[in-house]
């Protein structure tokens, strides 16, 4: 499906992106407007933000470069807006929201620089404790927009020849496992592999398997074995560009990342890219048609959506968190920067929580943050594995959420207003200064609070 043309309702200030976009191609401004067939002095207004940019020089711009017009329409700039208010409110600083959305949209560099300045003096606070290696590989996981078009390209390409045999894929790829690396195959009773889920038995030639994992579990850890054999040089290329960042003194971040990419080739192979992009656009992003087509998990189907972003075929940019009930989140991907793609996403008003209430069920949220970006958010439960009688049985919370402004193409969405009343969330009590929800635990991170004893308020905290 073609990126659909950007909605004509308002008026579209993108000078500070048109403007990078046209740096970054190392592109004159008289060489661009020719390209998209206006007038110099036309582009330089658009550049100043003196000029909307409309429809038409959109969708010329996606056709020439090959960009997703998104990028010219999502957030981004205003997250990074509510980012910077809220250092320099920490600092005891206040500047206009105006003129912090200007900085931001024309000095984009300048504005992560101070964030991450703001980041290192919050770190140094706490002692300087490193990152763990968990957080870099999310870092740049998120950096990546993750998507890592070598692995799908070279899981696609199995896919298709597997598919030639007319086998389903899991017996497509026990035969591969069987024939090609000598492994067999078998599911064992989870009282012989008590805690364990996989086990490769070099010594006998053999792929374990828990009879606790479902069918599409069971197929995920056969791909990712076959991950593990024969996209090991893939894999290890995309280890090897993120080498620096990734503390070459702690190999365990690098080992971390690469067990990350052989999952991410794995849910490739199940899911290959071409066929389940086309699909999740035809289908509405229907979460469990998408299962049923593909012999997927909820979960697996929701992690692959936030790899969608391969130029000239990228899906929605959405944000997926997976929490359990206390509300620890263990799973964060993104395609974007979207709310919460980094930190957050504890607020209890956000629907990723209210799951538990009604497992199973699909439920559906439009969202507010306290900068004022909307996001559209479906939120399920899910069970990893069965458990045996009077076991411990792990449940967790999936979100799927992305900008509003990408909720009409989704199946759920149908019923909402994008303009309409929407659910007021933060990333959690400590970095939300909402000074009328009802729901706050604690006070904002950095206030001065206030106490009269003469009063007893609705709301347990009071500052200035």
């Amino acid at each position: 499906m073609t990126t659909p043309a950007p909605s004509p309702v308002g008026k579209l200030f993108a000078g500070g992106r048109v403007r990078r976009l046209r740096t970054s191609l190392g592109l004159t401004q008289s060489r661009m407007a020719d390209d998209l067939g206006v007038s110099l002095s036309y582009l330089n207004l658009i550049e100043r933000n003196q000029r909307p940019i409309t429809a038409a020089v959109l969708l010329r711009m996606a056709d020439v470069y090959d960009v997703d017009i998104r990028q010219f329409t999502t957030a981004d700039s205003d997250r990074r807006t509510d980012d910077v208010s809220k250092a320099l409110a920490a600092a005891g600083m206040t500047v206009g929201r105006s003129e912090l959305h200007e900085f931001t949209e024309n000095h984009p560099d300048i504005a992560v620089a101070l964030l991450r300045l703001a980041e290192s003096s919050r770190s140094a606070g706490a002692d300087a404790a490193p990152p763990s290696p968990l957080d870099l590989v999310r870092d740049h996981m998120l950096e990546r927009g993750n998507h890592f078009d070598s692995l799908d390209r070279h899981a696609e390409i199995l896919a298709d020849s597997l598919r030639l045999g007319g086998q389903p894929l899991d017996a497509a790829v026990r035969d591969r496992l069987r024939q090609r690396h000598n492994l067999h195959v078998r599911v064992l009773p989870f009282d012989v592999m008590p805690g364990l889920l996989r086990r490769h038995d070099m010594h006998n030639r053999q792929l374990h398997l828990s009879e606790v994992l479902d069918g599409a579990s069971r197929t995920f850890h056969l791909c990712a074995e076959l991950a593990r054999l024969e996209a090991g040089a893939e894999i290890a290329a995309e280890v090897a560009t993120a080498a620096a960042r990734l503390a070459p003194a702690d190999p365990f971040a690098s080992n971390l990342l690469a067990a990350n990419l052989a999952n991410y080739w794995a849910a490739a192979l199940m899911m290959p890219y071409g066929r389940f992009h086309l699909a999740a656009e035809q289908l509405g992003y229907d979460m469990e048609i998408l299962q049923a087509r593909f012999a997927a998990g909820f979960e697996q189907v929701a992690h692959r959506l936030t790899t969608l972003q391969r130029p000239g075929a990228r899906g929605i940019p959405f944000l997926m968190l997976r929490a359990d009930r206390a509300g620890q989140i263990s799973k964060r991907y993104a395609a974007g920067h979207l709310p919460f793609a980094s930190s957050g996403g504890h607020c209890p008003l956000f629907i990723l929580h209210a799951a538990f209430e009604q497992p199973t069920r699909i439920l559906t949220q439009l969202a507010e943050t306290e900068g004022g970006e909307r996001i559209f958010a479906i939120a399920r439960t899910v069970r990893p594995q069965i458990a045996p009688h009077g076991g411990e049985a792990a449940r967790f919370a999936i979100v799927l959420a992305c900008s509003v402004e990408h909720a009409g193409a989704l199946t759920y969405a149908a019923h909402i207003n994008p303009d309409g009343p929407a659910e007021r969330i933060g990333p959690d009590c400590a970095g939300c200064r909402r000074t009328d929800c009802r729901q706050r635990s604690q006070p904002p991170r950095g206030v001065a609070m206030q106490l009269d004893p003469a009063l007893r308020r609705a709301i347990p905290y009071h500052w200035e």
